[in-house]
Order: structure tokens, then C-alpha cells, then sequence
């Protein structure tokens, strides 16, 4: 297994991934060119699979292996996954956004409700004004 210098991930060649997955180098390349994986490249155009990509492969395996979906299911079921993290990360993002200005809306309310309360010393109000 192979490590770029410098950047603390970890990187694999074709060869180790596809030992290790007990998958034909072929089929990692044909994933790649349908765009289901899309590992990096060095200077010397050697393949290098990121410990995310192999994540992804494993998805794809359980998919096709365990599931029997084919690739074009694939792909769907992917993009599908991608879509639904990033609606879950505006979600997340709105709902932080709510929690503040809840939190200063009510700091807001404390301060209007203070201002607008006037002390009534005990006395019958309506007298004071004539009624």
C-alpha cells in the first residue's frame, strides 16, 4: 500500500485495493469510467484510492454483491445519497440558524416585557383616571 507524503490519508494503489476487496483491477477501472469512483492520480498517472473512496467501493460492492443492483443502480442510488447529505446539511444549517434567532427573539421579548410593565403601586387604577 502506498502513502502520499505530507497529508496524514491514507492512499492505495489499484493493486492493494483490488487485493483487498477481491476485485478485478478492470472492474475498478470500469467503475471509474462510469464516474461511480474517481480516485486520484500521481504526476506518473497511477491511481491512488483515498480511505473515502474505498468507503464508496464498499457501497458499491454491498450494492451490487449483496443486493444485486446493477450499475446504473448504482449510480442513482449514489446520487441519490449525495443529495439527501447535502439537503440533511441545509436542514442542520437552518436549523442552527432558527435556535438563534429564537434564542435572541426571546432576549428580545424579556427586554419589551420589562419596558412595557409599569409598576402599579396598589392603587385602583380606574380611580387615578377618573372613572
Amino acid at each position: 500500500m502506498t502513502r502520499r507524503t505530507g497529508t496524514g490519508k491514507g492512499y492505495y494503489m489499484i493493486s492493494a485495493v483490488s487485493t483487498k476487496y477481491d476485485i478485478h483491477p478492470q472492474t475498478l477501472r470500469l467503475y471509474e469510467r462510469e464516474g461511480l469512483l474517481a480516485p486520484s492520480r500521481t504526476e506518473g498517472n497511477t491511481r491512488l484510492y483515498s480511505d473515502e473512496d474505498l468507503q464508496r467501493l464498499e457501497t458499491i460492492l454491498a450494492l451490487t454483491r449483496e443486493l444485486g443492483v446493477n450499475l446504473a443502480g448504482v449510480e442513482i442510488i449514489l446520487n441519490m445519497r449525495q443529495k439527501m447529505e447535502r439537503m440533511q446539511s441545509e436542514v442542520n444549517e437552518f436549523m442552527a440558524y432558527v435556535k438563534t434567532e429564537l434564542a435572541r427573539g426571546l432576549g428580545d421579548w424579556e427586554q419589551r416585557l420589562n419596558t412595557a410593565l409599569v409598576p402599579s403601586g396598589h392603587k385602583d387604577a380606574s380611580k387615578d383616571a377618573g372613572l
